[in-house]
């Protein structure tokens, strides 16, 4: 057999395998930063009143998390915990539900929506009732099964317009 034939016999299928596994290995790998991504929104943004809320933000994200722009409560995962629970106080019900979930490289890209109905002052409006349900989009980037980085943009100018029962002109 000449190198040609035995290129045609081994070398075709074992590239072929190759290429399978590299696939199936990327669609393990992008399912892992899903499920890294995942309790963010369950866990922490969905459970702001939860007592092991805390326990649970060392699990997803890191100590020095940094989100883009800095909540409320400040920056780091304890501004992150600062900020839900103030959330909680304001709005017990609240829940983030994800929509999609796309993964770029280290990064996981995420559609939810956002609903609740303040029982407090909700962004300096008093409560009336109404709840909110609103689109957002956050950026993760994932290194060793935690968030380091979030970039988040939510829609609270509509929240607002929700909660004090205003209409969209």
């Amino acid at each position: 057999m000449d190198m040609t034939e035995m290129f045609k016999k081994f070398a075709i299928p074992v590239l072929a395998a190759a290429i399978a596994l590299s696939g199936s290995a990327f669609a393990q790998a992008s399912e892992d930063l899903k499920a890294a991504v995942r309790p963010f929104y369950e866990k922490l943004l969905s459970a702001p009143n939860a007592k092991n809320m805390p326990a649970q933000a060392e699990k997803v994200v890191v100590e020095k998390w940094v989100s883009i722009p800095t909540p409320r409560g400040g920056k780091d995962r304890a501004g992150l915990v600062k900020t839900l629970k103030g959330f909680g106080k304001a709005v017990p019900d609240l829940k983030w539900e994800i929509q999609e979930m796309l993964v770029d490289g280290n990064r996981v890209i995420v559609r939810s929506i956002a609903t609740g109905t303040p029982l407090k002052p909700f962004f300096g409006v008093a409560p009336k009732g109404n709840s909110f349900k609103i689109m957002t989009i956050d950026i993760h980037t994932v290194e060793n099964g935690k968030i380091v980085k979030s970039y988040h943009v939510e829609d609270w100018a509509r929240a607002i317009r929700q909660v004090a029962g205003k209409k969209k002109k």
